[in-house]
């Protein structure tokens, strides 16, 4: 079960991070072609600033749960790497239970954020662009976040009563010398194939 849930996320996650991808290509380009016609044409693009402030929410959250999946996120794996056993998955759990309850207040006051704007219509000062479009982002980053940690908590305690059972739905911790041994195999393999 736990594997399905895991898998039907993954899904959501990806359309998250490829839609964060298309939005920073997007203003990338939309940035070059400001640039060119502002120093060659006298002719900015208006409201690029507003578009830009905006798409801020996008960048910095719709790939957080995606990063979290990964275990791609900074975190103080010193503690949890001396663990073994029972005891590493407890403690993950502990973690996970924690970043839950937060995450959990954070979307409930994002969502109320989001509300606020589209109640009073806040806009922009420029172009009066609409704000709660990339308000709404941040709820829905942070909903999407709470479902793979409620995921990776399911896996946590799957793991705490049975240590023997393979890890679904967790990110696993992979020392530096494994991780310098994967990189290393990937080059040779790109290497193999090229040749």
């Amino acid at each position: 079960m736990i594997n399905y849930f895991d898998k039907s996320l993954t899904k959501f996650e990806n359309f998250l991070t490829a839609f964060s991808a298309f939005a920073i290509f997007f203003l990338m380009i939309t940035a070059t072609v400001q640039i060119v016609s502002r120093k060659l044409l006298n002719l900015p693009i208006p409201g690029y600033i507003d578009f830009a402030e905006q798409s801020i929410a996008i960048f910095a959250f719709i790939g957080i749960a995606y990063c979290q999946r990964l275990g791609g996120h900074v975190r103080m794996e010193i503690f949890l790497s001396a663990l073994k056993g029972r005891s590493k998955w407890i403690a993950e759990a502990i973690q996970t239970a924690a970043t839950i309850f937060i995450i959990v207040i954070l979307t409930y006051y994002s969502f109320k954020h989001f509300q606020r704007a589209w109640v009073i219509g806040d806009s922009t000062i420029d172009i009066q662009l609409p704000t709660w479009p990339s308000k709404l982002m941040i709820p829905i980053a942070f909903a999407a976040l709470a479902l793979r940690l409620t995921i990776q908590f399911a896996g946590y305690v799957r793991l705490i009563i049975n240590p023997n059972l393979e890890p679904i739905g967790v990110p696993l911790i992979i020392d530096v010398a494994n991780q310098a041994k994967q990189e290393a195999s990937q080059v040779v393999e790109e290497k193999s194939v090229r040749n």
